[in-house]
């Protein structure tokens, strides 16, 4: 285990890159780190994250994993008695994790090893399915309106539209929204659809890396929903990555929300695989996590 993102992904980088479809967060995450800091370990390690690998010895690496405090520890398709020995290695290191994102049977094994050594009640806190790109298929009717590339001037707004999508999905509180648009204006990561010469909906996307571009976030005003605006961001941002000679172009959805499933497949998107995420309770605080519309962890009692 390491803050060092250079480490890290000397280490873990080929396996990584392998299979940058499934393995998009902690692509996209190191090379935010990579990208925007002179010393990406620094920067790592002021955010707290913390990185690791499983590699049996004499072998390749097998595995790998990404923490960021106040989220669900990410792990990659790893093998259950490896994911168990990652709860009991982290619970002895006293790191706090407040819940597992994997595949169903290594979130289990992780879980149930956290439980064991903690006392921690373990409870499903959210489904998700991971979306690769097969052939873009536009809407079957635009809605009024265009895409344009967000630009300085939309910064006050879309920092606004960030938050309210962080509070939909059940992001920690407390994050830099202003920060984040400033970055993804640096890179052209934020795709407006504009109406009337009015921004109606947003679709981001992240930093490519390994020929792989994840879309999001989509958001939409809840006023002005239901005229297919985020279908169509979507769809520009889609197209716009093919065009850039992008090889995989993915998103996630929530298995609970089954408008996003549809509208998703409906332009192209094929399922690639299934993750689930628990949550963790400590025994001496039993707060627990509550489930806002769509997806996240959100403390209880926390609005």
């Amino acid at each position: 285990m390491t803050a060092d993102t250079r480490r890290f992904l000397n280490a873990a980088g080929e396996f990584l890159r392998a299979d940058p479809a499934r393995n998009t967060v902690i692509l996209t995450v190191t090379e935010d780190l990579r990208a925007t800091a002179a010393a990406p370990a620094e920067a790592a390690a002021a955010a707290g994250a913390l990185f690791g690998w499983w590699q049996p010895e004499g072998e390749p690496v097998e595995a790998a994993f990404m923490h960021t405090p106040d989220y669900p520890l990410l792990l990659s398709r790893v093998s259950a008695p490896a994911a168990a020995r990652l709860a009991r290695d982290l619970t002895e290191a006293r790191r706090r994790v407040p819940g597992i994102n994997a595949g169903q049977k290594a979130a289990d094994a992780f879980a149930a090893a956290w439980r064991d050594r903690t006392g921690a009640a373990v409870a499903v806190y959210r489904r998700m399915r991971l979306f690769r790109l097969g052939e873009l298929i536009p809407p079957g009717r635009w809605p009024d309106g265009t895409a344009r590339l967000a630009a300085r001037t939309d910064r006050d707004l879309l920092a606004r539209w960030f938050g309210a999508f962080a509070r939909e999905v059940g992001d920690p509180p407390g994050q830099d929204y202003r920060g984040a648009v400033a970055e993804r204006l640096g890179y052209g990561g934020i795709t407006v659809w504009e109406a009337g010469g009015v921004p109606v909906s947003v679709a981001g996307r992240t930093r490519a890396v390994a020929g792989m571009v994840r879309v999001g976030p989509v958001y939409t005003p809840p006023e002005l929903r239901g005229h297919g605006f985020a279908s169509a961001a979507t769809a520009a941002v889609s197209q716009a990555a093919l065009e850039a000679g992008l090889r995989e172009v993915v998103l996630y959805t929530d298995l609970a929300n089954p408008t996003s499933n549809a509208v998703y497949q409906r332009l192209g998107y094929h399922p690639v695989e299934d993750r689930v995420v628990l949550s963790f309770t400590p025994a001496r605080r039993r707060l627990g996590f509550t489930r806002e519309r769509t997806r996240g962890l959100r403390p209880a009692g926390r609005r």
